[in-house]
């Protein structure tokens, strides 16, 4: 196209070079179109008038509606916090209590509310609260086991849920205990209670799906997987995700394609009743953080209260320690727990970053069995005592901050100060 229009600006030079010499070497006579002498000349056509066409109106940005969620003040114009516990172990000695709470009440079979009772007011602090249920359970009637094959009640499941649990994970190296038939009956009565859950599965279908919640500002994503199954083997090896980071991470970008917002990443993982992460726990949880698709990482198994780190900018929450449990003669860390709650903050590009990160350390007492808060606010009064609950206290805070928690900002949850 360029060569052609060359050719043509070419010849049309030419032809006026041609017509200068035409009139140039006449000296008389009309040239075609030329009026004669005291001949009016014809008016010049008039350019139409064009009116501007007005520019469109610049599209609006979208404001986000301003929503604060719950628990602490929010510095930003989204918020929204999660809060997580550790091992929900139910034992012989605590179904009975169930079946002695129920009875009080002059109700039949078991309620396990009331042992659960002390975590309502933080678990209502919160706009998602999601549990960890470490077995699977029986029909309503039992039989029950307790370890090392656990089958236990499922009454503590609409427990939970009466509690305000929205959700629970469900990989743990006792999944498969009752084999193919109570993980199916577990995820059954978590449909059953309204419990959404991940992390075992009934179908390869439901294993390939990634679990995605919705609060009122944003939705989060969550990926479960666990270290191991006690040496036993799944029908087929998608029924629990085992711990892979590829395969999370993997998942995460799954969540992420699919509009999650913020993804949660649950690791069962570690040595029991230690005080620090193993490396296998290190090494998959920094990966996940590297990754750049985990917003929080945290887990359960240790049956301890582990450190928290903050990583390249990511929480990592390495153990949460017992959620609820039978009491231990031989292991004080058995006995304790972790609560943690994390505020979610989104940026003015749109960006979701956790920011507030708040613990709460806790201890299981009996006669009755019941969990209990001993932070420093004192929520449910005194729990195995004055000297222990400062001893509990004081224990979970050390581990907590060993690998400089405090410094990144973490910080004991005080629930009875928050509007």
């Amino acid at each position: 196209m360029r060569l052609g229009s060359g050719k043509l600006r070419a010849r049309a030079a030419a032809g006026c070079a041609a017509s200068v010499l035409i009139v140039a070497g006449s000296g008389c006579g009309l040239l075609p179109g030329q009026e004669p002498a005291g001949s009016t000349p014809a008016a010049a056509p008039t350019a139409p008038v064009i009116s501007p066409v007005p520019a469109p109106p610049p599209t609006p940005i979208p404001t986000p509606t301003p929503t604060p969620g719950k628990g602490p003040g929010c510095a930003a114009v989204r918020c929204t916090s999660v809060l997580v516990t550790g091992d929900m172990l139910v034992h012989a000695q605590l179904w009975q209590q169930a079946r002695e709470d129920a009875a009080a009440t002059g109700a039949q079979g078991m309620d396990f509310v009331p042992l659960l009772e002390g975590q309502r007011r933080y678990v209502a602090g919160s706009d998602l609260a999601i549990c960890h249920l470490e077995t699977p359970v029986a029909g309503p009637g039992g039989p029950f086991s307790a370890y090392p094959s656990f089958n236990v009640p499922p009454q503590i499941i609409p427990a939970a849920r009466d509690l305000g649990y929205q959700a629970c994970t469900t990989a743990s190296n006792h999944t498969i205990d009752q084999g193919t038939a109570g993980l199916v009956r577990t995820l059954d009565a978590l449909d059953a209670a309204g419990m959404k859950h991940t992390g075992s599965y009934r179908t390869e279908a439901e294993a390939q799906g990634v679990l995605i919640l919705d609060t009122d500002a944003a939705r989060i994503a969550l990926v479960s997987a666990t270290y191991g199954l006690n040496g036993l083997r799944p029908e087929a090896g998608w029924q629990v995700d085992l711990l892979d980071a590829p395969a999370m991470i993997a998942k995460a970008r799954t969540a992420r394609a699919l509009g999650a917002d913020i993804v949660l990443g649950a690791m069962h993982a570690g040595d029991e009743y230690s005080s620090a992460p193993n490396a296998q726990q290190q090494d998959v949880a920094r990966a996940l953080a590297d990754s750049g698709e985990f917003s929080l990482v945290y887990g359960h198994h240790s049956h301890s209260v582990l450190p928290i780190e903050s990583y390249n900018g990511t929480w990592i929450v390495y153990g949460l320690g017992n959620g609820i449990t039978e009491l231990s003669p031989w292991y004080t860390v058995n006995n304790e727990g972790l609560l943690v709650r994390v505020q979610f903050r989104q940026d003015d590009a749109g960006n979701w970053t956790a920011g507030d990160l708040a613990w709460a350390p806790s201890v299981m007492v009996r006669n009755p069995y019941r969990w209990c808060s001993v932070a420093a606010d004192a929520l449910q009064g005194p729990c195995a005592g004055a000297a222990a609950d400062a001893a509990t206290r004081q224990r979970t805070r050390a581990a907590v901050e060993s690998m400089g928690a405090a410094g990144a900002g973490a910080h004991e949850l005080l629930i009875s100060r928050e509007p």
